[in-house]
């Protein structure tokens, strides 16, 4: 005695795909949350700070020219000094500034021992970020026009 067909019809198989369209709608609402709410947490306490001359703003720091030409003669700022005289206002800028970068400018054809002499005016001064000047342009290359000359 049979009850009904033989016959099965199958039924709807279960999806093994995750679904992506509701997953990003979600990530997109969040990041725009966050997006909105993200300047509001930066400064959320107002406060009325105390005024005082000892809290200022830090400067940039400042750089001095050190300039050695052909001949040998120092310039600091575009001014001849001899090496007393440097070592002099190097100490001056240092106690003002010590973090001062000194930005050394020198001939090619100034000797490595007047360099280094130089160098050393400057650290005894008191000032140890030294940076070297140099031309940008690559050996080989086609020299460029000084600004000016036609």
């Amino acid at each position: 005695m049979s009850f009904g067909r033989l016959e099965r019809t199958q039924s709807p198989q279960p999806m093994s795909e995750i679904n992506m369209t509701p997953l990003v709608d979600v990530m997109l609402v969040l990041v725009v949350i966050f997006i909105i709410t993200a300047p509001l947490l930066a400064s959320s306490i107002k406060l009325d700070l105390p005024k005082t001359e000892a809290a200022k703003p830090g400067e940039a720091p400042k750089f001095v020219t050190l300039v050695v030409d052909k001949s040998g003669q120092t310039f600091l700022n575009d001014q001849p000094l001899d090496l007393l005289a440097l070592a002099g206002k190097l100490e001056q800028t240092a106690k003002t500034n010590p973090e001062t970068e000194v930005q050394l400018r020198a001939d090619a054809a100034v000797p490595y021992g007047r360099i280094v002499e130089v160098m050393g005016t400057a650290q005894k001064a008191g000032l140890n970020r030294i940076g070297f000047v140099a031309d940008p342009n690559v050996p080989g290359a086609p020299p460029t026009a000084p600004k000016g000359a036609s």
